[in-house]
């Protein structure tokens, strides 16, 4: 988020915490929105890295978990990227603009990804530009979405994990009524402000709750190196090709997904107290070690908190789960399924 943006955002009434839009002045109300109306909000919490040059194809469809190399022009995928033992380094959205690529990534794994992944790079004609500050990232959301969009100027993709470009940017629809903006820094105010005529104003937290209810996970700084691609449901967003060749981790997923080896699963996550990304989930039936972990977590609309949990398949059944401690809170799940 550059400068001017935060500017322009809290003289908006935006309410900012090292960087992440908190709420625009109510956050309940906002909350209740992203649930049954139309809402935009600023996705502070993303970053963006753009990969570009004659080698983009190959080298990320050799180092991501997707099959990038059929990635079309204005498509849209899930990706992910694996340490050697199959352990997600990152989760990706991954855009195709033209003959560049645009990787949606947590914020705060921005800098050590970039790094590391410029290590594979080598003698391929391959560049990796961090795009902080120099573009932003809007989410709208809601049953008008596709009318604001209309209403802004801007085009409506034809579908889900499609995009469309415009003179400053790209929109990018995630499903029906979700959509990104993707837009040059300079040039998101204005965006913002059309918007505004269909859509109310709403924290970042709002949108994380969305991906939850839409049983997305995002890796993050918490959850690094946690989980194989299936425990966190990947492989059903389309974010894992079992037929492409090699890539960092690729023997062990395969491995883990045609033996059956998968122990741990999605689920989401209910609890009247805060819960928060890396939490551990505990069972009474072995509070020595953790069953599960917290993957993304958000204030809930009708109160307490919803998360997206990653938690061994043995210990659902019994419903006494309890996270951030053995004896902590209790906490709710259920499987996500697509």
């Amino acid at each position: 988020m550059n400068a001017s943006w935060q500017d322009f955002l809290g003289a908006s009434g935006a309410r900012i915490d090292q960087g992440l839009v908190m709420d625009f002045g109510d956050a309940r109300t906002e909350l209740l929105a992203a649930r049954d109306a139309t809402i935009v909000s600023p996705l502070t919490h993303l970053a963006m890295l753009e990969v570009s040059g004659a080698d983009a194809t190959g080298f990320l469809h050799q180092q991501l978990t997707s099959d990038v190399k059929h990635l079309t022009s204005e498509a849209v995928q899930h990706s992910a990227w694996c340490s050697a033992k199959g352990r997600m380094l990152a989760s990706f959205l991954v855009v195709r603009v033209g003959p560049d690529y645009q990787l949606q990534l947590s914020a705060d794994l921005l800098p050590a990804i970039a790094r590391r992944l410029q290590m594979f790079v080598l003698r391929s004609k391959v560049r990796i530009t961090d795009q902080t500050g120099g573009r932003e990232i809007i989410g709208l959301s809601g049953a008008q979405a596709a009318a604001a969009l209309q209403g802004a100027g801007l085009p409506v993709p034809a579908g889900a994990l499609t995009a469309s470009a415009f003179a400053t940017g790209v929109v990018i629809c995630l499903d029906s009524q979700r959509f990104q903006i993707v837009v040059a820094g300079d040039a998101a105010p204005a965006v913002w402000q059309h918007l505004l005529a269909h859509a109310r104003p709403a924290g970042t937290r709002a949108w994380q709750w969305l991906e939850i209810d839409a049983g997305v996970p995002l890796i993050s700084e918490q959850t690094k190196e946690e989980f194989v691609p299936q425990m966190a449901g990947f492989e059903q967003l389309g974010a894992v090709s079992f037929h492409k060749g090699c890539y960092p981790g690729q023997e062990i997923v395969a491995r883990t997904q045609y033996l059956g080896k998968v122990k741990r699963h999605l689920y989401r996550a209910h609890s009247s107290a805060p819960m928060a990304a890396g939490n551990a989930i505990y069972s009474p039936e072995n509070p020595q070690r953790p069953c599960g972990m917290v993957a993304n977590a958000a204030p809930a609309p009708a109160g307490g908190y919803d998360a997206l949990a990653i938690v061994q398949e043995g210990f659902v059944d019994a419903g006494d789960l309890e996270v951030a401690a053995p004896g902590g809170p209790r906490v709710d799940l259920v499987r996500v399924s697509r």
